[in-house]
């Protein structure tokens, strides 16, 4: 399931990212500037010239299209994609240091845009760094792989995961199977090579194309992947290194999605839920954690029947439920009072307050998107091994829909897809932290989508990392209000400074 959420680096429109003005160009860079994992890069990819212009709605920031290989494994001889990024120049030019480099979390997520919101919250770091990101392969603007109309989209999930009678899960099977082909047929030919391996061979090219020898990298959620994976093939890059609430890239993706449904339940149970209660009498959903619950589950009971219409041409269904649920809980401060909100408006539906209602459209409206679940599910399947055995996900996932339901229940489709994906040629990438300078790594303890065993795993793996865990369970830690997180990372990218051991801080401020 979805492993990055809307909360902060919310997914923005960049389709109508047009030139609006030309910079001046960058000197190209040499052959020997890339590293491309010590292979032959062509010339063709080495001395492009980046045509740098400000982006339409975003005036802060530069846009370009980087030209890639389709498959860095063979550059020669296969076709080429277009890459876009883009750069947020250092605002103290006497003081700059270096490229800070970013990566959008999800899979799925659009980096194009995030560089321009880092320097709005961390001005001083934008001093000091030239902040550049990009759209990963497979995503608008960047070669985008495309898998399902928003018909097929809709459709993929079904209207309650937790059916589990034959005729559902064969539906389940059928819908993911059906994605699984429609990613090769309709994709052309790009499926195979949206991998995070492929994605960090992009990233050294423009690190390249950018004149830079070493670079600093922030990356959240799924982007601590790509960060460990690029670390891992370029060393010798690296200059700093901040993984924000990372994923598991120890192992494999289908280990750290096995986790997730007890993370998420977690999260909905031991926070959101004693907070909802602690406010009965605002949202009177029930005095104690269990009669809240009670009160939900018999909600998403009532919406198989009786959906509710959000007037904008959607119903909260129980799968609807579901996925606004587990997308509010990613952050207290900014979630857990509008999905309240949201739950009681739905109690009494027909006569709510135009503020409920709004608050239930918002909260409940909007999943994923049939680009983002594209990107999601060819990075997943691709870069690690998945068991193919489809009757045991049947069987592992009716177990997960009885303890863990909240993404439990959805959790079928997924393995599904990556259990009938054809076999992936990605390499597989063993992190160590082998060559590196001290890393910074932050994860909270109950986050619900990076789960904090996943992310012990992957500290002991990045040998050398410090890894700051934060109290609560918000998902993302930087530029999140939390002073003690953000004086430690900006002191790390601003000087080097790492915790001489691993550390704590608390979580942030309380939420109303």
């Amino acid at each position: 399931m979805r492993v990055f959420g809307k909360r902060r680096w919310r997914s923005v429109s960049v389709a109508g990212l047009v030139t609006v003005a030309t910079a001046a160009l960058l000197p190209a860079a040499t052959g020997s500037a890339v590293a491309a994992g010590g292979g032959h890069v062509p010339a063709r990819y080495t001395e492009q010239r980046l045509d740098w212009h400000t982006c339409d709605g975003a005036p802060s920031l530069e846009c370009a299209t980087m030209t890639v290989p389709r498959d860095w494994h063979r550059p020669e001889g296969g076709p080429d994609i277009g890459v876009s990024v883009s750069r947020h120049r250092a605002a103290g030019p006497a003081a700059r240091r270096g490229v800070l480099m970013m990566a959008a979390g999800g899979p799925g997520g659009q980096g194009l845009r995030r560089p321009a919101e880092f320097a709005g919250r961390s001005p001083a770091v934008a001093a000091a760094y030239d902040i550049v990101s990009f759209n990963q392969r497979g995503l608008p603007l960047s070669a985008p792989l495309r898998c399902q109309t928003q018909e097929e989209f809709d459709a993929f999930f079904g209207d309650d995961s937790r059916d589990r009678s034959a005729g559902a899960v064969r539906g389940v099977v059928r819908r993911s199977r059906q994605l699984a082909r429609a990613c090769q047929e309709r994709g052309g030919g790009l499926a195979p090579y949206v991998t995070t391996d492929q994605t960090v061979r992009d990233m050294d090219l423009f690190r390249a194309l950018l004149g830079a020898r070493k670079i600093a990298y922030y990356g959240p959620s799924y982007a601590t992947m790509i960060g460990a994976y690029y670390a891992t093939e370029f060393p010798h890059r690296v200059d700093r290194l901040v993984l924000d609430s990372p994923v598991g890239f120890a192992g494999t993706w289908q280990t750290f999605e096995e986790g997730q449904p007890l993370s998420f339940q977690r999260r909905f149970e031991q926070d959101f839920l004693p907070w909802l209660a602690a406010r009965d009498a605002t949202y009177h959903y029930g005095r104690t954690a269990p009669e809240a619950k009670a009160k939900w589950e018999a909600r998403r009971l009532a919406l198989r029947d009786h959906p509710a219409d959000l007037g904008n041409g959607q119903r909260v269904t129980p799968n609807r439920l579901d996925f606004g649920t587990s997308q509010a809980v990613y952050n207290a401060a900014e979630g857990f009072a509008p999905l309240a909100t949201a739950l009681a408006a739905l109690d009494h539906w027909d006569t709510a307050a135009p503020a409920g209602r709004g608050a239930a459209r918002k909260v409940f409206s909007g999943y994923l998107s049939p680009e983002f679940l594209a990107e999601y599910t060819a990075v997943t399947c691709n870069d690690t091994p998945w068991s193919r055995d489809m009757d045991g996900w049947v069987r592992r996932t009716a177990a997960y829909t009885a303890k863990y339901p909240l993404v439990g229940a959805r959790s079928l489709a997924f393995a599904a897809t990556c259990a009938a994906w054809p076999a992936s040629r990605a390499p597989r990438v063993h992190v160590t932290g082998k060559g590196l300078p001290t890393t910074l790594m932050l994860a909270s303890w109950h986050d619900p989508a990076a789960h904090y065993e996943g992310a012990l795993a992957a500290h002991r793996a990045l040998r050398g990392s410090r890894l700051v865990t934060v109290g609560g369970g918000d998902h993302g830690q930087y530029g999140n209000g939390n002073r003690c997180v953000d004086t430690l990372v900006d002191r790390y990218l601003l000087t080097g400074a790492a915790p001489a051991k691993d550390a704590g801080c608390p979580a942030p401020g309380s939420v109303r």
